[in-house]
């Protein structure tokens, strides 16, 4: 019998790797005699890196800016000679603020584009790029700006890094893009398909999670406005409200519209890249999870992906939490045979949190146990 198991983060108890491992000792526990095989998995966000890093991937450091402008120390992770994969949580994410204090309006993406750019002059022209877990809301333009664009005010001077600048945006010269820029190809792995504008976009929708207040929001609003307006005075033709465009506060808007990158799944791009189709095709059964099922998780989160990919493959699959906000009925909707949440044993967030790794273990060993007696 094989059993995958093949969870993401726990967040704030757990990493993709360490739910794996817990979990995999949960299924062990059920089925001792089971060959039980540990995928971590990932949507593109934060922990992506490290999912590419165990798959097989080989890390290469480099020293990048920090959402702030201070200098962090970050990983790509080249996959083969070609082609590398560039996280932009581990770079200049909500994870990289210093002390873990907000600031919406100065947070920039600069970092992730020197990542990326660390990437191309390694020689590889084929760029995977993770964009979940952002800080910034700066429409891109901190990740064009490392790569050589730049952005201008009315006195033909560069503005300062972050979204609340960009409502004095005269001019963008896209003239000193790298060469290497240019003949790139870049696949953007992201697990929201939000515009770019309005009451579903960047702003609105995932401003108040990096720390904005209803007067932020406005200010960065119109930052990502404007930053429309010059480039289609300028002669670019721009979509914002292309899915995805939203995505890590206007990354993917950048990506798409001036870098010519495809937008597509977080958990699709990683799946393909870690060979997880292959592994679950042979299983008789998958563990997924993560630190919540609820109704986000059925918008595209990586359980959802897993429960998908063994659909297409009939094979069953179970699913573990810390908490599940999901009835029955919709569990069952979503394609899971059974769910199990570490809450159920622990009622305590804290002591839940506290002791994520043996409450996963036994709360494994039970749903597995009752799924595969």
């Amino acid at each position: 019998m094989t059993i995958v198991v093949a969870c993401g983060a726990f967040k704030g108890s757990l990493t993709a790797l360490e739910a794996c491992h817990h979990a995999a000792r949960g299924a062990r526990l059920a089925h001792p005699d089971a060959d039980v095989v540990e995928r971590p998995v990932a949507d593109g966000g934060t922990g992506s890196l490290e999912v590419m890093v165990a798959g097989g991937a080989r890390p290469v450091p480099v020293t990048v800016s920090g959402p702030t402008g201070e200098a962090v120390e970050t990983s790509f992770a080249a996959i083969d000679p070609d082609t590398a994969f560039v996280e932009m949580a581990d770079a200049c994410g909500l994870l990289r603020l210093p002390g873990g204090e907000p600031r919406p309006l100065e947070a920039s993406s600069r970092g992730v584009g020197e990542v990326i750019l660390a990437a191309l002059r390694s020689g590889r022209g084929n760029i995977m790029l993770g964009i979940g877990g952002s800080a910034s809301t700066d429409g891109g333009t901190g990740m064009l700006s490392a790569l050589g664009a730049r952005f201008l005010d009315d006195d033909d001077e560069d503005l300062p890094d972050g979204g609340g600048a960009l409502a004095r945006l005269a001019r963008v010269d896209l003239s000193g893009l790298d060469p290497a820029v240019r003949g790139a190809r870049i696949r953007v792995a992201c697990d929201v398909d939000n515009p770019l504008l309005g009451p579903w976009g960047a702003a609105r929708m995932y401003g108040p999670q990096k720390g904005a207040t209803d007067e932020h929001i406005e200010a960065l609003e119109a930052g990502l406005a404007r930053l429309v307006e010059v480039l289609r005075a300028q002669g670019h033709d721009v979509d914002d409200d292309a899915p995805g465009t939203g995505a890590a506060g206007g990354v993917g808007f950048a990506a798409r519209e001036l870098l010519g990158a495809t937008l597509e799944p977080g958990f699709d791009v990683l799946g393909t890249l870690t060979g997880l189709d292959t592994i679950v095709s042979a299983a008789d059964l998958v563990v997924t999870g993560e630190g919540r099922l609820d109704d986000q998780t059925m918008h595209g989160k990586a359980p959802m992906g897993v429960a998908a990919l063994c659909r297409s493959h009939a094979v069953p699959v179970v699913a573990v939490c810390g908490k599940l906000d999901l009835g029955a009925d919709r569990v069952a909707a979503a394609g899971f045979v059974a769910a199990a949440a570490l809450m159920d044993r622990e009622p305590d967030l804290a002591r839940s949190k506290a002791n994520a790794g043996p409450l996963l273990e036994a709360t494994t060993a039970e749903v597995v146990g009752r799924v595969l007696p």
